[in-house]
């Protein structure tokens, strides 16, 4: 068997339609969307709604600033659309239109942080599963997927009316049941890394992503082959070894345009 693995796909379907191309199936662990553009500020959702100068002081902040002047400036961003909830909603499925077009059969798939999963069903196709929390059988292992990020401890999503967007942020409670429901797992799929500190720092945005550390007890308790993963762009290590379990940072498939490759 050969499945091919990708994540932090952020809207490059030139790319993801040759992704399967010589696999058995295809892997998608998420961040489809391309909402912001970090490299190139005039693309992306926001880049097309607020332009590559508003944009890249955005990203200047989110490098540079506090997380209280990132939301203030991006707040003030959304004020000046009409209806950004609504060009933001248009602009996304736009986007998943094209993208899960350009997915083969048979793919298998779960969402990221930067991802609107209500969405989902409306643009998947009889080739394309969707899982979360959920085990599916590929070539005779199980694939256990979880999806989204985690939100820090202590920190409440806030819920505010008219907000143009939510990420897929879930707290630790709700991102460890899902974890919880997974058994007997060969493959490990998601979207964001286990609690390993070489696997959650990035080195170009120099912080730390948060890691799970409900996935770095399964890998421990069930010894999967793989625990395969993205949303880190530029991990401090791509890889590691826990026990049996090869620990694999897929790579960001956006910049690349390369899959992760299993054979068994």
């Amino acid at each position: 068997m050969r499945v091919h693995v990708v994540s932090d796909v952020h809207g490059n379907a030139d790319a993801l339609k040759r992704a399967g191309e010589g696999a058995d199936a295809l892997v998608v662990l998420g961040d489809l969307i391309d909402f912001v553009d970090y490299r190139d500020h005039d693309k992306g959702i926001m880049g097309a709604l607020f332009g590559a100068e508003k944009v890249g002081e955005f990203a200047r902040l989110r490098r540079e600033g506090t997380r209280d002047e990132t939301v203030a400036y991006s707040r003030t961003l959304w004020a000046s659309l009409d209806d950004p909830a609504g060009a933001v909603d248009e602009a996304i499925r736009a986007q998943y239109a094209t993208l899960f077009a350009a997915m083969t059969a048979p793919t298998y798939a779960t969402p990221g942080n930067v991802d609107t999963p209500a969405l989902w069903p409306e643009f998947t196709g009889e080739g394309v599963r969707v899982l979360d929390g959920e085990v599916a059988e590929i070539g005779g292992l199980r694939f256990g997927f979880v999806g989204g990020a985690l939100l820090p401890d202590g920190v409440v999503p806030r819920r505010r009316k008219g907000a143009a967007w939510r990420p897929y942020l879930r707290d630790r409670e709700d991102y460890d049941r899902g974890v919880a429901a997974l058994t007997g797992v060969d493959v490990l799929c998601t979207h964001g890394p286990p609690a390993l500190p070489e696997l959650t720092y990035d080195v170009v945005a120099r912080r730390s992503e948060i890691g799970s550390t409900a996935l770095l007890e399964l890998i421990r308790a069930q010894r999967p082959r793989w625990s395969v993963f993205g949303h880190v762009h530029q991990p401090l290590a791509a890889r590691a070894r826990v026990g049996l379990t090869e620990c694999r940072n897929v790579g960001h498939f956006k910049e690349t345009g390369l899959p992760y490759v299993l054979r068994w």
